[in-house]
Parts: C-alpha cells; structure tokens; sequence
C-alpha cells in the first residue's frame, strides 16, 4: 500500500483543531448559579426566614457567642480559645464550604471574561453593582472572602469586589430585620444609613488605593490557562489550593482571637459609657475580632441588658460584621496593602461614629 508523503502528513497534523478545553458558556454559568441558588437556600435563606419569626416572637436570636450569660469573656487561655473556635466553626462551617465552592467555581467554570464584563470597570457603577450583588449571599466576613478571591481573580475591580464584601455583612437583609426585631427599627435605621456609606465608600476609595491593571493581559493569561486543563479537574484543583492555604490559617486567628476576648472586651457594666476611650476602644475591637453573620445582635443585647452605654453598642454595631483579622488575612493578596490599610481605618472611624450617633438618637 502507497503511503501518502512526509509534507502531507506534516500539513495534516498542522490543520488538525486544537482541542478546546473551556467550559460551555451555557453549563458552566448554569452549574455556579445552581451552586449559587441551592446553596443559600439551605444555609442563608431558609434558616434565616426561619429565625426571622423567632426574633419577632421572643425579641432575641440566641445568646452572644463572645461571652455567653456572663459580664465578661473568659479569661485568657486554651480552653476559651478552643471553645470559642468550635462555637464560631460550628454556626459558619457550612457557609465557608459554600464560599470556598462559590470562589473556585467562579475561577473554573463561568467564562473568562464574565466577570470583568460585569465588575471590571472602576467606575462608581461597578462598585454599586458589588453591593447590590452582595444582598443575596448574606455571609459572614470570612464565608465572604473565598467569594471574592474569585472574583479578583477573574478581574473584578477593586472597589467592586470590596463593596461585594463588605455588603454582605454590612447591608445583610436578614440580620437588618434582626436588629429591629432585638435591638429596635432605630438600631436598624442606624446601620442601614451608616451601612450604605461604608459599603459605597469605601468599596469607590479601594479603587484610589489600587493600581490600574492591565485587564487584558490578565484576561489573555487566564483564557490560556482555562484552556490548558479540563474545566472540571481545574475547579477540583483550584478549591484545593484555596483550602489548603486558607484554612489553616483562619484555623489559628481564630484561636488566637478566642483565647484574647477578655483583653479585646473587658467585663461589661455600666462603666462602660459613653466616653470617647470606650467607643474608640470596642469600635478597634470589634474590627479585629470574628463572629458569624448576625453574631452582633445577642453580643450587643446582652451588653446593653448589662448596663453599658449606647456609644459603644453603636461602635460595635458597624464594626463587629464588616472585616476581622481572619478574613483580612484571607484577602491580603487580593487587595493592595494601603487599599486594606483603608478599610481597616474607614471600618473603625465609621464605627466611631456610629457610637455617638447613637449616643445623640439614642
């Protein structure tokens, strides 16, 4: 049998179509959003819609998880941490699976300028796009955070991708219909208003803080490497990675911060009032410290019931959900250091001026 010549099978093999590995612009958008929709269904919606009812009948959604019945924290050492790190691991296990699914999903399986498309630009529209696609996911600051890792990833901008965290928490419809239920509609008025100005605010002030990137480029390199490996082997990969180095970490903050509640929140009376030192303090403390999505109602009802001033309470309010070291140390790579460095300031400065609008209302 003839055999057809050399530059013929060289012109064969050179025309033969390239394999395209990349996920179909149909399933894989389909499969984050089932991810999306089923997930918060069974941990946000559902159990919230629920506890909306408990909070209406009984005023109260459980007891602080920072210090229990008692006026103050327990004191320093490895059992509290430990104890706190299992409470805390207990009510946002779920949310964090579902976070760390959702941020590698989003890398893996939706297209690779989808993202850019809808938050890339650095305009205030885009941050105002962040926020308000954070309303439905109410999470925690570190369930957060795997999200928006992802949504860095794929070119999402600065300003946007931090107004999407810091919504999740700050604007959380649920937890505001918990807070009025508890604390009072005024409390929730408080939290809106100041609410709205820390998510738009400092999600349009990152934006000054971070370089200009170029999008293109990082699209080009992403689109090679989306089509360099199946779709699906590289989601499994990319949740891999993200496990491995943010799990171990958020493990030991959180420890750390469970074993130093007593020095982040002293005992609890009506010593502490309104001065400037209180609300400066618990407005730091609460920026640092970690609770799960709507942890600051009972913290708060209970420190009021114990006598202390309403400055402090406003503090807490905005300060306690937005960011704490764990997720900061989460997102460290995600953001530039001054656009972090920011946020920190604006979170504490805002939670400042929460306490004395409370103080001046209420």
């Amino acid at each position: 049998m003839t055999q057809p010549p050399a530059h013929r099978i060289m012109m064969s093999v050179q025309k033969a179509p390239k394999i395209n590995r990349t996920i179909n612009p149909v399933i894989g958008p389909a499969i984050v959003a089932l991810i999306a929709i089923a997930g918060l269904f069974y941990v946000k919606w559902s159990p919230y819609y629920a506890r909306a009812f408990v909070a209406a009948a009984n005023h109260a959604i459980g007891k602080s998880i920072l210090m229990g019945t008692d006026a103050a924290a327990p004191a320093p050492s490895w059992d509290a941490a430990v104890g706190y790190a299992l409470a805390y691991g207990k009510a946002i296990w779920q949310a964090m699976v579902l976070g760390l699914l959702l941020g590698s999903a989003i890398q893996a399986l939706l297209p690779v300028n989808w993202v850019a498309r809808a938050l890339g630009r650095t305009g205030f529209g885009s941050v105002l796009a962040g926020g308000l696609l954070s309303l439905p996911g109410m999470m925690c600051t570190c369930c957060a955070a795997p999200v928006v890792m992802g949504l860095r990833r794929q070119q999402a901008a600065p300003g946007a991708a931090m107004a999407f965290w810091l919504g999740n928490t700050v604007l959380n419809p649920a937890t505001l219909v918990f807070i009025g239920f508890v604390l009072g509609w005024q409390w929730t008025g408080l939290r809106l208003a100041l609410g709205l100005v820390l998510v738009l605010g400092l999600g349009a002030l990152v934006n000054r803080f971070s370089p200009i990137a170029d999008q293109q480029a990082a699209l080009h390199a992403l689109q090679a490497e989306a089509e360099a490996q199946n779709p699906f082997v590289r989601w499994l990969k990319i949740l891999g990675r993200m496990a491995v180095r943010l799990i171990p970490e958020y493990i030991v903050i959180v420890l750390v911060l469970g074993a130093a509640r007593a020095w982040l929140f002293p005992a609890i009376g009506p010593e502490v009032g309104n001065s400037f030192i209180w609300i400066a303090a618990f407005a730091i403390a609460g920026t640092l410290f970690v609770i799960p999505t709507a942890g600051e109602v009972p913290i708060i009802q209970a420190m009021l019931s114990l006598g202390m001033g309403v400055g402090p309470a406003g503090a807490l309010l905005m300060t306690l959900p937005p960011v704490s070291l764990p997720s900061i140390a989460m997102l460290h790579r995600s953001f530039p250091p001054k656009a972090l460095a920011a946020v920190i300031a604006g979170v504490v400065l805002l939670g400042i001026v929460g306490g004395y609008l409370a103080v001046a209302l209420f």
